[in-house]
């Protein structure tokens, strides 16, 4: 039993509560274990929680976990709400005010939980310590995200840390910044991640978003490091994955009935894993809301999280059928059938090629191809060393409406023109809106399949191809805090609209020459005549 001026004991007292005996008595403690960082971390600091409460700092099992087992570098991946975040901001602070000419960073994915982390978990913190600790540690500057104290240290919570030496630097949400803000993750990646150097502390969080970009390559590397059990050096990166259930949060103290596909679920996803009936009843209740986005934002076990859902990306429940189906595999050429292309055509950006063959009523999309600043002879040659290679025999060749723009450089001619030149006899394709082609992509999807190894390509710092359908996604208003219904141009976006090519004119395409719909002919029965012995293009 605590005793009433223990430290226990004012922890569970707000700060305007205490009594001159409260203060003296937690005084005494501060001086007797003021050299003990897990104490101080422990028992010094007073944030507000997410009920808008002024609490005493306590880590939790997994604050404790990730606080036990730091490494210089770390990457986290996580559930919602298990507060790394709480823990990194705190952990800088105390660094800052017991280290001189110490310096940290927490890099938020946007402003508003920049304002917020800065807020609540370090001027709340640093304004609620006794006097006595501000002022040995003045607040030399104290402007609207930053600290700077007089033994030469600071903190500071921003959304770019390319500027600045920085001892102990942590990334909130990289997952979201790169899906939602690709250029600022490479800002991150060139800046902020390149200017680390053995020694630094780098901790890393965020909720997973696809199996694309920054946040997964690094995860990814560093679990497979993990798995081989080689040493890591100062300079690897430590994987860390905190589940739903390790949360104490994530429990329902009411009777829910647990259907027999649901208990199947946590039998086979976590078979080692004693869930209580509450935690499986929080489970069930938050699923039937959150659907697919459970695996992204409250995952069992990594690959889970990152099969999660995308979050405003179009084609997100075409995927999840997909890869439920199992049509993302080996998928191999058939030499008895002919091979399409389906082009998205750029100058200043990518182009894309897209292969598929037609195998009864099956798409089978054997093969992707991206690149860029290149002419149009580059595309041919490999569409023939293809062709060598594998066997494969063309019939149509699919394009954007845009091959029929007149460029400069090719004085005057358009690429159509130029292409046929060189032996590629393109079918254009009409203008489509965006939702037209989006609208008509998702109905094609349920038709295909996909080889695993030959639609993924590493393009830059993205995994194209697939990587490019799954990422395909609208535009985020940074002002507005919501999604736009417009497609968000990026990496992701040549690749879908070169699919968008194949889904209008893999229908279409047999009653279109060069854009321009012709009266179908009828069956028998009234169905469309699908026939395509007639190819176009390279045999």
């Amino acid at each position: 039993m605590p005793s009433s001026t223990s430290s226990e004991y004012l922890a569970t007292v707000p700060r305007g509560l205490w009594t001159q005996r409260d203060y003296d008595a937690f005084l005494d403690e501060v001086r007797l274990h003021f050299g003990d960082k897990r104490w101080r971390m422990d028992h010094l600091y007073r944030i507000v929680n997410e009920q808008g409460q002024d609490v005493s700092f306590r880590m939790n099992d997994v604050q404790t976990l990730l606080y036990l087992r730091m490494h210089y570098c770390n990457i986290v991946l996580k559930s919602r709400q298990h507060g790394v975040t709480t823990l990194s901001c705190l952990f800088g602070l105390d660094s800052a005010l017991t280290v001189p000419n110490f310096h940290a960073a927490i890099i938020a994915h946007n402003k508003e939980d920049a304002q917020d982390f800065f807020d609540r978990n370090i001027k709340f913190a640093y304004d609620s310590l006794p006097e006595e600790i501000k002022e040995a540690r003045r607040a030399e500057t104290d402007s609207a995200r930053m600290l700077s104290f007089s033994n030469g240290s600071s903190i500071k919570v921003t959304t770019s840390g390319r500027s600045g030496t920085f001892q102990f630097i942590h990334i909130s949400e990289l997952g979201k910044i790169a899906a939602a803000y690709p250029d600022k993750a490479t800002e991150i990646k060139t800046g902020t991640l390149n200017a680390i150097h053995p020694g630094q502390i780098v901790i890393i969080e965020s909720t997973a978003e696809g199996r694309e970009g920054l946040f997964y390559d690094m995860c990814k590397t560093a679990e497979n490091l993990q798995k081989s059990g080689r040493h890591l050096t100062k300079m690897d990166y430590k994987f860390f994955f905190f589940p739903w259930y390790l949360n104490p949060l994530n429990v329902l103290m009411e009777p829910v009935e647990i259907l027999g596909y649901q208990q199947k679920y946590f039998d086979d996803t976590l078979p080692g894993v004693k869930l209580t009936r509450a935690q499986k009843a929080w489970y069930v209740k938050k699923w039937a809301v959150q659907g697919e986005d459970m695996k992204r934002e409250h995952p069992s076990t990594p690959d889970e999280a990152f099969a999660g859902s995308v979050e405003g990306a179009y084609f997100t429940a075409q995927f999840t059928k997909i890869r439920k189906e199992g049509r993302i595999c080996r998928v191999p050429h058939t030499s008895a059938a002919l091979v399409d292309t389906w082009w998205d055509l750029g100058m200043d950006d990518s182009t894309c090629i897209w292969f598929t063959q037609d195998v009864g009523r099956e798409i089978h999309v054997l093969r992707y191809y991206e690149n860029s600043g290149e002419g149009m002879d580059h595309y041919r040659d490999i569409l023939l060393s293809y062709k060598d290679l594998y066997g494969y025999r063309y019939r149509m060749h699919g394009a954007p409406h845009d091959i029929k723009v007149r460029e400069l450089f090719l004085q005057g001619k358009s690429r159509l023109q130029a292409a046929m030149k060189m032996g590629i006899n393109f079918r254009v394709a009409p203008k489509l809106s965006h939702q037209a082609g989006i609208e008509q992509t998702r109905q094609i999807l349920n038709l295909c399949w996909f080889d695993e190894s030959g639609c993924v390509q590493k393009y830059g710092d993205h995994l194209v191809g697939l990587g490019s359908l799954e990422n395909y996604r609208k535009e985020w208003n940074d002002k507005l805090q919501t999604y736009r219904n417009v497609p968000l141009h990026n990496w992701a976006s040549h690749g879908a609209k070169a699919f968008q090519t194949l889904a209008f004119l893999h229908q279409f395409g047999l009653n279109m020459e060069d854009g321009v719909e012709r009266r179908p002919t009828v069956q028998p029965g009234g169905r469309r005549n699908t026939d395509r012995r007639n190819p176009r293009g390279w045999t």
